[in-house]
């Protein structure tokens, strides 16, 4: 396999800044989703049962009927314009979600339209077909095309990138290969890897390793002040991935909030964006990203 971006060591890159000559761009994603019961792949938080599997359905969907608005409103607490990793099936199982995301003016990006399925296996024309409608199906319910993509459980064929990016998506939010966002080649143009959190992440981090809510809260703060504090003089992005039915917990959100109270003592350092200001940010200026 020939990875899709070339080497490039970040001190070696040519100084920028964000907007306002903030140094780290901040953006926290919020996965809405939608799963089949007993059909596909599901997140549990129980070993899964014979179907009917009622318990890890209600754990789940717990997060479009009451955790979703409790994140929603905490981060506008905070000025935090949320970015909605959306699964499209819930325009028509959960609209009241889509309705409060719009409230809060939720950047929405492509989450498939299940996180029941997954891009790996599919054929190049299924993918295509695929990743296209969820595109049309967000343009038609909000009046414009997702400009990003995130895969169901970051999985991907080998021609992922060349379907996103013949579909029309700019950015994806998948990887972390580095601090800043890199471009990847596709045989279609460039598509650009904004940093993606695989382990600031409620699902791997809280469910996946069983970490608990204060010492993910203490997780978020010791990145977001390494990279205020670390010394380097490139312009960085750093992300925070919440579910809705995770950190939509009132236990794990009480906690989760007392690290953005904290980070807002750094507020005047921290440019809170969202992937699409950062793409618009790096078309601006291409020091922003890797080549």
């Amino acid at each position: 396999m020939t990875l899709p971006w070339h080497y490039s060591a970040l001190p070696t890159r040519r100084s920028a800044s964000w907007p306002n000559g903030k140094k780290l761009a901040l953006w926290v994603a919020v996965g809405v989703e939608s799963y089949r019961p007993d059909d596909g792949l599901t997140e549990d938080i129980l070993p899964r049962g014979a179907p009917p599997d009622l318990v890890n359905a209600a754990w789940r969907d717990y997060g479009n009927r009451a955790g979703a608005f409790r994140l929603f409103d905490r981060l506008a607490r905070f000025g935090i314009r949320p970015t909605v990793l959306l699964n499209s099936d819930l325009y028509d199982e959960a609209p009241a979600v889509l309705a409060a995301a719009r409230l809060v003016e939720a950047e929405i990006v492509a989450h498939g339209h299940s996180n029941s399925d997954s891009l790996a296996g599919m054929t190049p024309a299924e993918e295509t077909t695929y990743v296209t409608d969820v595109r049309a199906r967000i343009a038609a319910e909000e009046g414009s095309p997702p400009g990003g993509w995130s895969s169901p459980w970051l999985a991907h064929s080998p021609t992922t990138l060349d379907s996103l990016a013949g579909a029309g998506y700019q950015y994806l939010l998948d990887l972390k290969l580095d601090d800043q966002p890199v471009w990847l080649n596709t045989g279609q143009g460039r598509l650009l890897s904004i940093p993606y959190a695989a382990e600031l992440n409620d699902s791997t981090t809280m469910i996946g390793r069983q970490t608990d809510a204060r010492t993910f809260a203490r997780m978020i703060l010791d990145e977001a002040e390494e990279l205020l504090d670390g010394g380097g003089q490139q312009p960085v992005v750093m992300s925070i991935v919440l579910h809705s039915f995770v950190s939509g917990q009132p236990w794990r959100l009480r906690a989760l909030s007392e690290a953005f109270e904290k980070l807002q003592s750094r507020a005047d350092e921290i440019w809170y964006t969202t992937p699409s200001e950062i793409h618009a940010a790096v078309l601006a200026d291409p020091n922003l990203a890797a080549e």
